[in-house]
């Protein structure tokens, strides 16, 4: 299973939202592309960066800023915020963005889904994003009545390829993943799942592979280093406790 590290930018600055509240934010360093750095030296394969200012707002802010991090990255970068038309979604692919993320416009907007789907096909992701399983967008703002495992096959049925599923209530919490949330995801999904929300430690991690999980994305327990992730990936390749 795959470690992604996240850095969830607002305001030019490397930040981390209490279960995506705006009004509860702490910062964690003024420049991202240090904190790219960082995880690539600690062993990331792969990074998970979310502009926040952009899923609030309906469109990227923080692009420019992006692009540098892309430029400066050894690794795969993946993206997401405030993508909902094509041509916002083909300048992150132009800036060498490995992977476009998907969340309000794969739920409003499905004529876009499925253009940018025939355009680019694995390189779009889509996140659904759920507080006790129902769906929530515009930056976790707005609350669905969409559950999110019905989501996940009616999007398949489209040709989406890949997820990521946030528990958006675990989010930034380090109150541990919902596991029972998780298990019946991935046995109803059967497409690869990548899972956010409340990781909070190596143990955690070890639990979420033996679901069948593509990867993890780990945003507060890295930054408060609840969670090492060089020990982390080193677990997950030996399988010895750390």
């Amino acid at each position: 299973m795959e470690i992604i590290p996240a850095i969830d930018i607002r305001g030019g600055r490397c930040v981390r939202l209490y279960q995506g509240d705006y009004g509860r934010e702490t910062v964690f360093a003024d420049d991202p592309v240090e904190v790219a750095r960082r995880w690539q030296d600690e062993g990331a394969s792969r990074l998970h960066v979310v502009d926040l200012d952009g899923a609030r707002e309906g469109r990227p802010v923080n692009a420019e800023l992006v692009g540098r991090i892309v430029a400066a990255a050894r690794v795969p970068v993946q993206v997401g915020g405030g993508l909902r038309d094509m041509p916002a979604i083909q300048r992150y692919l132009d800036q060498g963005v490995d992977r476009v993320v998907l969340g309000t416009a794969a739920v409003k907007h499905r004529v876009l889904l499925t253009e940018a789907l025939a355009a680019h096909g694995q390189r779009i992701v889509v996140s659904v994003d759920a507080r006790a399983g129902q769906v929530a967008v515009q930056g976790w703002q707005q609350e669905t009545r969409l559950a999110a495992a019905e989501l996940m096959n009616d999007l398949a049925a489209l040709g989406v390829s890949r997820f990521i599923y946030t528990d958006t209530a675990r989010d930034g919490t380090l109150e541990g993943p919902n596991f029972q949330a998780i298990e019946g995801l991935t046995g109803r999904v059967g497409l690869p799942v990548i899972y956010a929300g409340g990781v909070s430690s190596i143990d955690d991690l070890v639990r979420l592979s033996s679901l069948g999980l593509e990867g993890a994305i780990v945003g507060q327990a890295l930054y408060t280093r609840d969670v090492i992730l060089r020990e982390a990936l080193e677990v997950l390749r030996t399988g010895q406790p750390a």
